[in-house]
């Protein structure tokens, strides 16, 4: 195959050539825009899912939507290093100021929107962004969230930025990535806002995207959190999961035989990261110029696998201690999730009590999460299996 005409993109939260079984994802979205320009309440999903799934693609997919639109948008990520959690509200105020700037050029400045920049320079000072300009002969407006409590301020931001983004037709959004890593503070502001916004209207929302937890972990910053809407997203269905992989070939003028097509999208498990891997090693890997083949599909799980063993499970099992190994060992003996009483016996503990630490430390590291009291699981499709090859080594 021409590699120069690989269609597969298998790098995390990298666009697919087919972004296949998530529309209903992508109208909702659309409605938040149409519902927000009317001044009518919308609220923007929150997405939650097992690493592999497309969450930081369709989350960026969304962002697409509001740029088109002219909103001004803003992406930051959750980290859990603490040297990167401080960083996040100076992130926030940098994305606020450029894309305000691209949004409304000093062409357009209203005296709504003077009032709006005075109040995003303020903020963007008492979060330490320096050096950069909200505009010229815009100056902070003494009094106006600067006060040094994260979501006083920013509650105040976007309301003082409300007037100029409704009589513009457009909206706010932040967007956040792995939300469960946000820091604590900053999480909490915009948990806020997003509940002030929908009480008063504002033209605001949040999305986020991040790992099975979310919905409590928002819910343990904000216990209102709990009513947002949460959207679950889940592997691909089996026809979406062929269309992932066909459609991009077929585009390039190559068939899958039917029998490359039922492997690949078995081993995968219709999880699009997988797919994109799967479906980059058969290409890379297929003999004939114009059909992918049941021997190539065959090669490319090979080769697929062992990509996958060295870059995304080695790296998150290099992450836990011998003891939370030891837990995560026991788990993959299961085929799904695993029962805490089970595990218990199994690594000769006496109560459910012995695990909680170890426990704790592998839903902290985002490695494990608990779908239920009494029940875990990995995080990551596929680690149970890539735990036992480990074993029969």
């Amino acid at each position: 195959m021409d590699l120069a005409s690989n269609p597969y993109t298998p790098g995390a939260g990298t666009p697919p050539p087919a972004l296949v079984g998530r529309q209903e994802q992508l109208d909702s979205g659309r409605v938040v825009i149409a519902r927000t320009a009317q001044g009518r309440p919308a609220e923007a999903p929150i997405l939650y899912g097992l690493r592999g799934v497309g969450k930081t693609v369709l989350l960026k997919e969304l962002q697409r939507q509001s740029d088109a639109a002219g909103w001004v948008t803003v992406e930051i990520e959750g980290k859990q290093d603490p040297d990167e959690q401080i960083l996040a509200r100076r992130r926030l105020a940098r994305g606020l100021i450029a894309s305000v700037r691209a949004v409304a050029p000093p062409s357009r400045w209203t005296d709504s929107w003077r009032r709006a920049l005075g109040s995003l320079s303020s903020f963007s000072v008492g979060v330490g962004v320096t050096g950069v300009q909200v505009g010229v002969g815009i100056e902070p407006r003494a009094g106006t969230a600067d006060s040094g409590d994260a979501t006083l301020d920013l509650e105040e931001l976007v309301r003082e930025m409300a007037p100029a983004l409704e009589e513009t037709g457009i909206g706010l959004a932040i967007f956040v990535d792995e939300i469960q890593d946000l820091d604590p503070t900053t999480l909490s502001a915009l948990l806020s806002v997003r509940h002030r916004a929908s009480q008063n209207r504002w033209p605001f929302q949040l999305y986020g995207a991040g790992l099975p937890t979310v919905p409590g972990r928002l819910a343990e910053v904000r216990s209102y959190a709990e009513r947002f809407p949460y959207t679950r997203i889940g592997a691909l269905s089996d026809a979406d999961a062929r269309a992932a992989l066909s459609e991009p070939a077929r585009d390039e003028g190559i068939h899958f035989e039917e029998r490359a097509l039922e492997i690949l999208v078995e081993i995968s498990g219709g999880y699009p990261y997988f797919l994109q891997i799967f479906g980059d090693q058969a290409w890379k890997t297929a003999a004939g110029p114009e059909t992918i083949t049941e021997d190539d599909a065959l090669v490319a799980v090979s080769n697929g696998t062992a990509l996958l063993d060295e870059s995304l499970f080695h790296s998150r099992w290099d992450r836990a201690t011998p003891t939370q190994k030891d837990l995560m060992r026991a788990m993959s003996l299961d085929a799904g999730s695993s029962q805490i009483a089970v595990l218990v016996e199994r690594l000769g503990k006496r109560r459910p009590s012995d695990l909680s630490v170890t426990r704790d430390a592998l839903i902290k590291k985002g490695l494990i999460f608990a779908p239920e009291r009494g029940v875990v699981a990995f995080t990551v499709p596929h680690m149970g299996d890539f735990i036992r090859r480990q074993n029969e080594e």
